[in-house]
């Protein structure tokens, strides 16, 4: 086994720089992807007291407990209401998971919301938002979204705004505030490795897993004159 590494390490110090040259470039390629999506969006990341005025606030699935919002699924619940208490946004799109009948991301957020008091009439439901670039590119070409404020955690908000801003949608990110505990850590981990895919999806715009009719939810949320 050992004769065996030897074999396979370099054996001068021409070699050896070498391979530190080879595994430089090789990191700095990986990390290039995030890199773009922070250039490209950090001037775009906010609060919620600083979010600016938009037609649609979009919140994206964090997974469910026992059918219920996780904890960091209900801080992006809990912030879209106070964008919508504010005023700052006019509807809202709920955007998941309901690839089975048992799991259904959509219908948990819709309820969450309106036990908190936002109008029933006011909220749009996505049950094809599988990931971040079908939630983004069916917000604009099934609902229609061309200015949102997007609703996420640190780590995954400027994946988001990434995306939307290929999809068309000029967007702003809130950015929910969480104790960086394992679960953070892990997934800022996770926006590493998932910036690589973002950036295919923004360069060449595959059609999403279910692209489906246009469909006329947000209109109607807009066009709603009611308190």
């Amino acid at each position: 086994m050992l004769g065996w590494v030897r074999g396979r390490l370099p054996e001068t110090r021409r070699g050896w720089r070498r391979l530190v040259r080879g595994s430089v470039l090789v990191c700095v390629l990986a990390l290039l992807p995030a890199t773009w999506q922070r250039l490209s969006t950090d001037d775009r990341v906010r609060t919620v007291a600083d979010a600016p005025s938009a037609p649609v606030g979009v919140v994206f699935g964090a997974g469910l407990w026992n059918g219920e919002p996780s904890p960091y699924l209900a801080h992006r619940l809990d912030a879209a209401v106070r964008l919508y208490e504010d005023g700052r946004v006019r509807a809202l799109l709920v955007t998941g998971d309901n690839s089975r009948r048992d799991y259904d991301e959509p219908d948990a957020m819709r309820a969450y919301l309106v036990k908190r008091g936002v109008p029933d009439r006011r909220i749009v439901s996505d049950f094809a938002g599988f990931d971040t670039w079908d939630s983004c590119s069916r917000a604009r070409r099934v609902f229609g979204v061309r200015k949102a404020v997007l609703v996420s955690q640190g780590f995954h908000v400027r994946r988001a705004l990434a995306l939307c801003g290929a999809a068309g949608i000029d967007a702003y990110g809130v950015a929910v505030d969480e104790p960086h505990d394992v679960t953070w850590y892990f997934g800022g981990t996770r926006e590493v490795l998932a910036a690589g895919k973002a950036a295919l999806d923004a360069a060449f715009e595959p059609d999403p897993r279910f692209l489906g009719p246009r469909e006329r939810g947000i209109e109607e949320a807009l066009a709603d004159r009611g308190p």
